[in-house]
């Protein structure tokens, strides 16, 4: 009986750790139709950041090829999509246009190494510092981003484009009633190809983007001289470009992590990001990070949840484009424009802005929300908006704790002592205010201020009762602190007396 147990152990765990679509058919169907979806709306949008950087569309489709494959491999969080993008676009752009492309993939191979390195510091848990209202900005940005994205596509066209886009949007939302077998989007994109292309209705197309590649890409050495000069060009294009697309991909893990009620490795995937682009560097794509309008449609309108949908978003995109070309080429615009307008009111939080969520949310969270959205649609920049968001939020907690510190005083019988009691969190901005709150012309000759109940956090904190202690002093009166917690006093015996010259 052990005997029997013994052998089919390894087998059971060797089930365990295969992929679900392996042993599921359901699943398995699920994310080849979804990597399809994703590899059609991936096309159009590659095309357009290659322009923003200024290199030939085939680039920008290298890019999201090797960047899907390569993450869906090493990356820390399933079915998220890697390709190229427009935040990276734009800080490149001036890299390429001043000193040309071969500058371009070297600082790509570099921004991975600087990823490499951020993530293996760890700079994946920074992300518990951002907080959940600058997550909502953060979501409804990116949802506004991507429809005013579109607008161009929807302005002085063919009135044809705009029936188009409504049958489009008509069958993504009653499709699903019918079956979900087959990803709505996908049966949107072939029945308006179709109904285009045999009616021969004029509209633009896929192909009126640019010119989609006719064979892979081969790998090589970016054409630059190997020296000083060209890495300290490259460098600062480099490290803002690891910065933006870590940012943006650890966001975007952290966004389906919520979606999914799933866990995922933000290291890994942060050190994944800089494999994929030394990579896609190598094979002279022009790098990128996670893609969060793509992401929503393999997880929240398609339904995919491995790596699978991932690596295939990849493959099909490079299949399409090869095999499949002039068919894809013919893909009238308006079919994935419906597709992305439908992305955007799935990834918009509208509880988030109802009468009565407002009401019941603070004021400072909603600030919050409101400077993330306001800067990423100024800045085009979902980064940047991020880094505001939280900023603001660190402002207004750091307001809003610095009046906890509360300072109460109780004066013996005698009258020959006065304890202070101090309860709250003590630090830079509570104990600005702490100086102003004691008697020291009244008070008798001895004082106690006990912080039992309080917690120094930093100098600011120590230079303050420094500073209580020296004007007692300078009046002939003692002070005794009382009840410091390890951490405190230790940091206030590490500190104290240290503060100032004299």
């Amino acid at each position: 009986m052990s005997s029997t147990a013994s052998v089919a152990s390894p087998a059971a765990r060797l089930r365990a750790l295969r992929p679900d679509w392996l042993s599921d058919p359901k699943v398995w169907r699920t994310e080849v139709l979804a990597g399809l979806v994703v590899a059609l709306a991936l096309i159009p949008e590659a095309i357009s950041f290659s322009i923003i950087a200024g290199v030939d569309p085939a680039i920008g489709l290298f890019a999201s090829f090797t960047m899907a494959v390569v993450i869906s491999v090493v990356g820390g969080r399933r079915a998220m999509i890697s390709a190229a993008t427009g935040a990276v676009a734009l800080v490149i752009a001036p890299l390429n246009r001043e000193h040309g492309f071969g500058y371009l993939v070297a600082a790509v191979i570099l921004a991975g190494a600087f990823q490499i390195a951020l993530g293996a510091l760890g700079v994946a848990k920074l992300m518990r510092f951002v907080p959940r209202s600058v997550m909502v900005g953060f979501v409804n940005s990116l949802a506004i981003l991507i429809f005013m994205a579109q607008v161009p596509e929807m302005h002085d066209v063919p009135w044809a484009v705009y029936p188009l886009l409504v049958g489009g949007l008509v069958l993504m939302v009653f499709f699903p009633k019918i079956t979900t077998v087959i990803p709505a989007p996908l049966v949107s994109i072939v029945i308006l190809t179709v109904i285009t292309v045999a009616a021969g209705i004029a509209v633009p197309t896929v192909g009126d983007k640019g010119a989609l590649p006719s064979s892979l890409p081969v790998p090589g050495l970016p054409d630059v001289p190997f020296t000083m000069d060209t890495l300290t060009t490259i460098a600062p294009y480099a490290f803002a470009m690891a910065l933006v697309g870590l940012m943006e991909s650890l966001m975007t893990a952290k966004l389906v992590d919520e979606m999914t009620d799933t866990q995922s490795n933000k290291t890994r995937e942060s050190v994944g990001q800089g494999i994929a682009n030394i990579v896609t560097g190598f094979f002279g794509g022009m790098g990128g990070c996670a893609m969060i309008g793509q992401t929503m449609i393999n997880v929240k309108v398609s339904g995919a949840r491995t790596r699978l949908s991932t690596f295939l978003a990849g493959v099909f995109l490079m299949v399409l484009c090869i095999v499949f070309g002039p068919v894809v080429s013919d893909i009238p615009m308006a079919a994935l424009v419906a597709v992305m307008v439908m992305v955007c009111f799935a990834t918009f939080d509208w509880h988030s802005i109802a009468p009565k969520t407002l009401k019941r949310m603070p004021a400072g969270e909603i600030a919050v929300m409101a400077v993330t959205v306001a800067v990423v649609v100024a800045t085009h920049n979902l980064a940047i908006g991020v880094v505001a968001g939280s900023i603001t939020a660190m402002v207004i907690f750091a307001k809003r704790v610095a009046h906890l510190a509360e300072v109460t005083a109780v004066t013996d019988p005698d009258g020959s002592t006065v304890v202070y009691s101090v309860t709250g969190a003590l630090f830079f901005a509570s104990s600005n205010d702490l100086v102003g709150q004691f008697n020291y012309a009244t008070d008798p000759a001895k004082v106690i201020i006990d912080l039992t109940a309080a917690h120094i956090w930093d100098a600011s904190s120590v230079a303050a009762l420094d500073a209580i202690e020296s004007r007692y002093g300078q009046r002939g009166k003692t002070v005794e602190i009382i009840g410091l917690n390890e951490p405190s006093a230790e940091l206030h015996g590490k500190l104290t007396g240290e503060l100032t010259s004299h």
